[in-house]
């Protein structure tokens, strides 16, 4: 039987396991990486290179599900060695919202700081400790000083998450707006492996 192989980002594990949950997709397994590559992308294409060659020969098929999320070209490098599609777009951002919206979205305001329900979940622990705003309060108009709002980019409707969001916005004293995008390409480019590897 063949198998497919998704690997990714850890910020994107609840979403991977829902759509392959929701499709029965039993042709896949899916490994994440540390969703805090986050906050160093210079290290993605090293972990995934390394995750990869741990598990080449064991599928027929890879995806990686990574944009390019500030490799500057690392996540293709790595693509390319062992055969692998990866997500369309630059970051999670624009997969989720789809390249034209999230194109007018970040030319309408260039200065806008954007949620995905995973960062909502995780607000505390990525923004506020790794950035040691929590410790020094006074970082935040260094860091934050240049943004004009939050875009929280929703997968599911989720009412706690709508509201963590407004709180996770009024801690970087910004406004925030909501846009229900659902998976967006993830789904689509899930899809398309899902049908190559059983036709």
């Amino acid at each position: 039987m063949s198998r497919l192989l998704v690997i990714g980002c850890g910020a994107l594990a609840t979403e991977l396991a829902a759509l392959k949950a929701a499709n029965q997709w039993t042709d896949m397994d899916i490994q994440c990486l540390d969703a805090a590559l986050h906050n160093r992308p210079e290290r993605i294409a090293e972990k995934l290179d390394a995750a990869l060659s741990r598990c080449h020969g064991s599928y027929d098929l890879i995806f990686i599900a990574y944009a390019d999320c500030g490799t500057q070209g690392g996540v293709d490098r790595v693509a390319a060695k062992f055969g692998a599609q990866r997500l369309e777009g630059a970051h999670c951002y624009e997969f989720f919202a789809s390249s034209p919206v999230f194109h007018v979205l970040a030319d309408a305001e260039p200065g806008t700081f954007y949620l995905t329900d995973f960062l909502v979940r995780h607000f505390d622990r990525l923004v506020m400790r790794d950035l040691k705003l929590d410790s020094h309060p006074e970082l935040k108009d260094m860091i934050f000083g240049h943004y004009r709002k939050v875009v929280y980019l929703a997968q599911v409707p989720n009412e706690a998450l709508r509201d963590a969001a407004a709180v996770a916005a009024d801690r970087l004293g910004l406004p925030l707006e909501i846009m229900e995008t659902g998976y967006g390409y993830l789904a689509d480019a899930l899809t398309e492996q899902v049908v190559r590897i059983t036709a």
